[in-house]
């Protein structure tokens, strides 16, 4: 659960969000005026509640929901446990929030895992994530600083010049927080998504929810050409975070980020974003079996005010197929979108190629995959199955991806009537599910279970069975 060190009007505000309640309702909630909420919410940072109004909330956190308490963590950062992102020793450090101490006061840094290795602080790390002691450190006026905190001056003693400037720029950031920070982020943010198949999404989101709170919380403070960079720069983590949520199974979240996404892209003027938003919603809602959004969804991102990338336009039309698929639109018309999404991936030019750019992970590849879904709703499963398996094969996927794809070609091949192959298939995606954390995968390995019910009583699919009850 998320705790709060100090609750002000922002994360005031951001529990009654959560919550899902009114003004109204969250001051009938805490027991107090709704004149006193509309001052923490007008006052932001600015007002600190009395301690007995900061039991009060911590008590109300602490009795919402799981998901009120995802939402709440999502928006306010309010803590990354240290042991979650500090690993013990000989397992591969990826990534952490590092507090660091500036002016007296804690800010959450991200640093990757070669600043980490090279410094030695990882022995460091290790002994505070094992023994869960309280360290102390004493700046340099003498101050101590407690609750994990690791301070500025003990950070240059370990060489992290890069991350103590960063955290300077964070704590006067209407001075110091300029493109070389943002472009700082931007290499954090990038070193998540390329770790993110092999990782999961529970390791992943610490310094990605990191990076967005750093940008919430300054982008109010720095120059307007900053403030644009920042924003883009969001609308990527953001659009990023839906993602990531999606994968645990967490739609309601993963629609605020989105939302968030492109609230901060149409500030900064990034219209492709705002396009390429549509589509990851058309995606998200395939998971939900609303037939038509996924199409409409689709449809917009393709003839939106905005020009895309050509790989973005490609996904855009597999997924107009897609939609139409599962609308029972006529195969013919299925197929010549798909024609036309390879017909744009064989006149990519150069510039489509280049790392960054929105959408370069889609290649023939992933074309295939989505085209194996496409055949999958148009009742054509077999088709479906080789082309999942003639993917898998080449290897060239992560670890999470194997295992997604691996339980969508066990559905194809239980709607073939394979039940033996599509539970040896099914299995081998539960193993990596679980480790991995990824909901969506487990979610269609309950799907394949259910098109097996006809042979319920099959070793192989009792074993499948028994394998997700697990």
């Amino acid at each position: 659960m998320s705790v709060v060190d100090r609750w002000t009007g922002r994360e005031a505000t951001l529990l009654r969000q959560a919550l899902r309640l009114s003004v109204r309702d969250f001051a009938d909630y805490l027991g107090i005026g709704t004149r006193t909420i509309n001052k923490w919410e007008a006052r932001q940072t600015d007002i600190t509640q009395r301690p007995h109004m900061q039991e009060v909330l911590d008590t109300a956190l602490s009795q919402a929901s799981d998901e009120a308490q995802a939402r709440f963590a999502a928006t306010a950062h309010a803590e990354i446990p240290l042991p979650e992102t500090a690993q013990p020793s000989g397992s591969p450090l990826r990534g952490l929030m590092l507090p660091v101490v500036v002016n007296g006061r804690l800010v959450f840094v991200p640093v990757d895992a070669d600043t980490v290795a090279s410094s030695g602080i990882s022995a460091l790390l290790d002994e505070l994530a094992a023994t869960g002691a309280v360290r102390d450190s004493a700046p340099a006026d003498g101050e101590r600083v407690r609750n994990r905190g690791v301070t500025a001056t003990a950070l240059s003693e370990f060489g992290l010049d890069e991350v103590h400037r960063v955290a300077a720029a964070l704590d006067e950031a209407h001075r110091y927080l300029d493109s070389s920070v943002v472009d700082y982020f931007r290499g954090r943010l990038e070193a998540c998504k390329a770790d993110d198949g092999n990782l999961g999404p529970r390791k992943a989101l610490p310094m990605v929810l990191g990076i967005l709170g750093a940008i919430d919380k300054h982008g109010r403070e720095v120059k307007p050409e900053v403030r644009r960079q920042l924003l883009s720069l969001g609308a990527d983590g953001a659009e990023f975070a839906g993602w990531l949520y999606r994968d645990i199974h967490d739609p309601a979240t993963a629609g605020y980020w989105y939302d968030r996404a492109t609230e901060w892209a149409q500030e900064a003027g990034d219209t492709g974003m705002q396009g390429y938003v549509l589509l990851r919603k058309s995606q998200m809602i395939y998971e939900e079996r609303d037939a038509l959004r996924v199409y409409t969804l689709a449809e917009a991102a393709q003839y939106g005010p905005w020009q895309l990338p050509t790989k973005v336009r490609a996904e855009v039309t597999q997924q107009e197929a897609l939609g139409l698929a599962m609308l029972g639109e006529p195969m013919d018309a299925v197929e010549r979108k798909l024609d036309d999404a390879r017909a744009l991936l064989a006149a990519l030019r150069l510039d489509d190629e280049q790392p960054g750019f929105l959408g370069a992970y889609f290649n023939e590849d992933t074309l295939l995959l989505r085209s194996a879904s496409c055949y999958t709703e148009a009742g054509n499963p077999a088709r479906a199955a080789a082309l999942f398996d003639e993917v898998i094969a080449s290897g060239g996927m992560s670890r999470r991806d194997g295992g997604f794809f691996r339980a969508r070609r066990a559905t194809a091949l239980a709607l073939c009537g394979e039940p033996d192959e599509a539970a040896t298939v099914g299995l081998e995606s539960v193993e990596v599910a679980k480790a991995m954390n990824s909901e969506r995968t487990i979610r269609v390995l309950t799907e394949v279970l259910r098109a097996l019910a006809p042979w319920r009583r099959r070793p192989l699919v009792r074993a499948l069975r028994e394998a997700l009850s697990a």
